[in-house]
């Protein structure tokens, strides 16, 4: 016979960062550099693979994925792992900051 736990002192499953994420959040990198905004979100195991060379493509539809809208005039779109995000505070628009700089983050196809 289980035992009751009438009080639900139970630990909750931890939800992922990714799953915080909204498009249109500020991304910051692990020095507090700007590194974008997000344009698209896509969760682990989705299927919808990223614009991006074979093998990285793979590897970020298994972690879940962020798509970054670069800043400056000759930035380039990169891609976040889900495991890249360190922390993501809520707010209008809200920030997501990564553990990784910025020119670690995987280019997206031209």
């Amino acid at each position: 016979m289980q035992p009751i736990d009438q009080f639900e002192t139970a630990e909750p499953t931890d939800t992922p960062l990714i799953a915080r994420v909204d498009v249109g959040m500020a991304v910051v990198d692990s020095a507090g550099d700007d590194a974008g905004t997000v344009s698209a979100v896509q969760a682990p195991g989705t299927g919808v693979r990223p614009d991006t060379v074979a093998g990285v493509a793979e590897a970020l539809m298994g972690a879940g994925y962020l798509r970054v809208d670069g800043t400056g005039a000759l930035s380039n779109d990169t891609y976040a792992a889900g495991d890249q995000i360190a922390d993501v505070v809520d707010g209008e628009p809200g920030t997501v900051r990564l553990n990784v700089p910025r020119d670690e983050l995987s280019r997206a196809a031209a």
